[in-house]
């Protein structure tokens, strides 16, 4: 039994799940805003957030803020549609366990949460890395990337490690700290999208205690606890201007100050960081510093797309299909040639991450020797043949062509200022307010 807080503004779907969820000896508390919910986390403790992703008053992310903030300590489902795979990637490297699609299927949430309530959390939430997710293929880019490896791991060397969510950036950094001299010493991963200013300057460099409020008593920063090892930067281009000029003086001089402290502690740590977005950009804007960037830029390590690596693709699902197996008891050996075709002919915007879940729903609803495309989402099968429809004629829905290249190219300009729209309508040659409409006429966040 598990106390369970529901955030979900859609009363009817959250008052059957409620009712799914009582059935099954949990107990079950529900909100319908953001402000609810923060509400009934301040006041009661859970053991588990089911949050849907669009609410009134914000998004799932707001409260997944809260919890890492807080130190709650507690894992989060998301819960979202099916074309919001990306969002639900960002979701997980802001501490969120895992997501599921809607509609929800009842068995698959059951070994969701119950995956989710038997690990055990940590107060500072990390991009979950686990042995299956992996990188290893036959394909020539597979081979460039581990020559790479191999090559710079042996050395002290700074690395950026670069590429879409889901590629398997933290693992890449993982392979590089075991076949390094510093294998023997801590490896330590930080997801900095997760942490306010205040919060990434203490969990960095530590603090004394006294130093801000809240801080009752002294804490060591991880890069004292990876000394002589090795400490992962996720994400690390959200690190705030303060927190980067904290970053390069530790490197330059191998020495950090706590906050509140006037004590130097010696350090030995090798830094590998990881984006999802060039940080050439990031500078060239002034929103991270050149000097930091070369001192973290003696090494680039690119990823490739699951798109991108041909035939490792099969290697990649036939990989999942055994884990999955495993974890649920199952015995899927042959895909039908649908499901091998609209496999091979998906585009995987969330990469490995999103190939594992959809492979392991797949195995879940499987119940006999041969997965059938009944066991795929709808929505895939979707996808695939409008994308199919629009390759044998692109005038075919040429209105939505332009409106899905015209959201994505309002997104991306919107993510390169940082959401400032006065920037973003500069750069895309519109007034504020057709960029107003825009915005709320594609639903973008």
């Amino acid at each position: 039994m598990a106390k369970i807080l529901i955030v979900e503004d859609d009363i009817t779907f959250s008052q059957l799940l409620q009712g799914f969820l009582k059935k099954h000896q949990h107990v079950v508390e529900a909100a319908n805003t953001i402000k609810n919910g923060l509400k009934l986390l301040d006041e009661n403790s859970f053991d588990l957030l089911l949050l849907d992703y669009r609410l009134p008053d914000g998004t799932g992310l707001d409260i997944l803020n809260h919890v890492a903030h807080k130190n709650l300590g507690m894992s989060a489902i998301i819960m979202t549609s099916f074309n919001d795979v990306p969002t639900a990637v960002k979701a997980m490297r802001l501490g969120a366990f895992d997501y599921i699609t809607k509609p929800v299927n009842p068995d698959e949430l059951l070994m969701i949460m119950s995956n989710a309530l038997n690990k055990k959390v940590e107060s500072l939430p990390k991009k979950s890395t686990s042995p299956d997710t992996i990188i290893k293929g036959n394909s020539p880019e597979a081979n460039k990337l581990y020559s790479y490896i191999d090559l710079v791991a042996p050395t002290d060397m700074s690395v950026i490690i670069q590429g879409e969510s889901g590629t398997g950036k933290e693992y890449a950094a993982r392979t590089v700290h075991t076949q390094s001299n510093r294998n023997h010493k801590p490896f330590i991963a930080i997801d900095c999208g997760a942490l306010s200013k205040d919060l990434a300057a203490s969990e960095l460099f530590g603090h004394v205690k006294g130093a801000f409020t809240g801080a009752l008593q002294d804490k060591k920063g991880q890069f004292e606890v990876a000394n002589g090892g090795t400490l992962f930067l996720d994400e690390v281009g959200n690190l705030s201007y303060e927190v980067q000029v904290k970053l390069l003086r530790a490197l330059q001089e191998r020495t950090i100050q706590p906050l509140g402290s006037t004590k130097q502690i010696k350090v030995d740590v090798r830094i590998l960081t990881a984006t999802n977005d060039d940080l050439i950009d990031s500078v060239a804007r002034g929103d991270f510093r050149e000097d930091l960037y070369h001192r973290l830029n003696e090494f680039k390590i690119q990823l490739p797309p699951l798109r991108a690596r041909g035939k490792d693709l099969e290697l990649f699902i036939a990989h999942f299909i055994k884990l999955s197996n495993q974890e649920l008891q199952r015995n899927v050996k042959l895909l039908s040639p649908e499901v091998k075709d609209l496999l091979l002919r998906y585009s995987w915007p969330g990469n490995l991450r999103e190939l594992k879940n959809v492979i392991k729903r797949m195995v879940l609803l499987s119940l006999t020797e041969t997965a059938e495309v009944s066991a795929l989402p709808d929505e895939m099968l979707f996808t695939v043949n409008r994308q199919q429809a629009v390759q044998q004629d692109p005038t075919s829905d040429l209105k939505a062509i332009n409106e899905q290249n015209e959201k994505l190219l309002i997104t991306q300009t919107l993510e390169k200022v940082k959401y400032n729209k006065s920037k973003a309508a500069k750069l895309l040659n519109i007034d504020r307010k057709t960029l107003y409409a825009k915005i709320e006429r594609y639903e973008i966040d």
